[in-house]
């Protein structure tokens, strides 16, 4: 076997050489010339990338977004082809540009883009203020986009029982149409008797429209709303992610709570349609939130801010001039309207509320759900309190979205320093989001005092001169801050812990997405 074997050796020596060469030289080259091919394919996806990160680098210099902003995202594109344009075109669009539907424009004589005129109701009031204040009102109206209106009476709703209380009985005595938005809609027993109420309200003739956010209402399905439309109402998303439409900002939220009866009552603050906020979730406990009624002619400038969302959801022109009564009654109080949105390239919440704390005399107490400033509210609250104006911050010390109380607390250190008094709330949660001012102003509405209510989300506002419902929410304020609340003192926060500001730090650069 051996001498065979050995016979053989020769003969696929010298009888194959030309199959076995070539075969040898093919297997070598390939050895060699595979990795380098390889190497020089995932080379090119890499300057692929890089391409596409100049090419997105451009557009995010063209947005003249705040400097650190800009340069954060930047270095975030160069560092991270390919995932940083991604993130940058899903979360870096702070604005958007919607084909707005403006009620008070194409209804008026005179086709103009602003509504600048005012009832002879409110013309009276207005005249009737002092000096500074009639300049102040001017100024708010410039900066909103919109003319002080008035109302004949107005109810502070505190706690989710007396809110829905109200509506629920509002809807019942419905004649023309019930309007109502939300940015969280659940399917629990106050989610589904409210529901059952629209339903009767559409069975009767009402027309009944509700508009919801997807994305606070996560979770809940669209045929939840069945029995409504089958009755003949109407419902709908406020979708800023929707490439039917061309939309593609995902992370922009309609967090607006408005319902108007009739055209003629308003609900607004900061209230969603769920059981917690009736305080009746053991998981969550006691809840805290603020609504206003406003029952007269600023109902009409609300109606507008509905219809620019249903326009925006669904395309359906809400023109008719029964959706916008005019006032009959004599009007007693001033209303400011203050709509914002990524829409709005001005925050006019945010300057409206930097403008009252710099005119402010005596007192500015506020409280917010979430409590993550802009600068420029940082500095006019701390300069609010250099100058001895008594400026009051309430926040919740428990929250839903619990790494906010860590941002929010990084702030703290300075505002004491200045002066400003901060209170944790420790009776459950505390979400309302109101602002008191002197003896006769106050704020209700659904801004939080962050960077996503100031600058991502659509948000409203409404200022309101009653010295009533003033010195109410006083009452209201007072109780939260001496009985169910935490001072904040100085030299006790410097010494928490290490840990405690380490987790302060990380977040704060996160706030935007948080």
């Amino acid at each position: 076997m051996n001498r065979f074997m050995g016979r053989m050796r020769p003969l696929q020596k010298h009888r194959l050489p030309g199959v076995v060469s070539p075969l040898r030289s093919a297997l070598a080259e390939a050895t060699i010339s595979t990795p380098l091919r390889d190497v020089t394919f995932h080379w090119s996806i890499v300057w692929l990338g890089y391409l596409l990160t100049w090419g997105v680098i451009p557009h995010i210099l063209l947005r003249n977004k705040p400097p650190v902003s800009t340069l954060a995202w930047i270095w975030a594109v160069i560092l991270f082809p390919y995932v940083g344009p991604l993130f940058y075109f899903f979360f870096g669009t702070e604005r958007i540009e919607r084909k707005k539907l403006r009620a008070r424009r194409e209804m008026s004589a005179a086709g103009a883009s602003r509504e600048r005129r005012i009832s002879a109701f409110t013309r009276a009031l207005f005249e009737e203020l002092p000096e500074g204040e009639r300049a102040a009102v001017e100024l708010l109206s410039n900066i909103n986009e919109l003319a002080v209106s008035s109302v004949e009476s107005t109810r502070l709703l505190v706690g989710g029982a007396q809110f829905f209380a109200a509506l629920r009985q509002r809807i019942e005595e419905a004649r023309e149409h019930v309007h109502v938005q939300f940015f969280i809609w659940r399917n629990d027993a106050r989610g589904r008797e409210m529901r059952d109420a629209l339903v009767a309200a559409a069975k009767r003739g009402v027309e009944v429209r509700v508009l919801i956010d997807q994305v606070g209402s996560f979770g809940l399905r669209k045929s939840f709303f069945d029995p409504l439309c089958e009755a003949g109402g109407k419902f709908a998303w406020f979708r800023t992610a929707h490439p039917l439409r061309n939309r593609w900002t995902f992370h922009l939220r309609n967090h607006r709570k408005l319902q108007i009866i009739d055209g003629r009552i308003a609900f607004i603050g900061g209230m969603n349609m769920a059981r917690e906020y009736a305080g009746e979730d053991p998981g969550i406990g006691p809840w805290q939130d603020i609504q206003i009624e406003l029952v007269g002619g600023a109902a009409k400038r609300l109606q507008m801010t509905f219809a620019d969302d249903w326009f925006f959801a669904t395309e359906e022109k809400l023109l008719e001039k029964h959706y916008y009564p005019q006032p009959t009654d004599p009007q007693r109080f001033l209303v400011q309207s203050m709509p914002d949105g990524p829409d709005s390239p001005d925050d006019p919440i945010q300057m409206s509320l930097v403008y009252m704390l710099n005119s402010a005399r005596h007192r500015v107490w506020l409280t917010a759900g979430y409590f993550v400033p802009k600068e420029p509210l940082l500095t006019a609250l701390e300069l609010a309190a250099a100058r001895g104006v008594d400026v009051r911050l309430l926040v919740s010390e428990k929250s839903d979205h619990p790494l906010l109380i860590n941002v929010g607390r990084s702030y703290y250190e300075e505002l004491l320093r200045f002066g400003v008094k901060i209170f944790e709330y420790e009776h459950g949660i505390n979400h309302a989001k109101v602002v008191l001012i002197d003896e006769k102003w106050l704020m209700v509405g659904s801004a939080n005092f962050d960077i996503r209510s100031m600058r991502l989300n659509f948000e409203l506002n409404t200022l309101v001169r009653d010295p009533e419902r003033a010195a109410e929410l006083e009452a209201v304020l007072f109780q939260d801050f001496e009985n169910d609340s935490r001072a904040i003192v100085l030299e006790e926060f410097i010494q928490r812990p290490w840990t405690q500001r380490w987790k302060e730090s990380v977040l704060r650069p996160l706030a935007p997405l948080l």
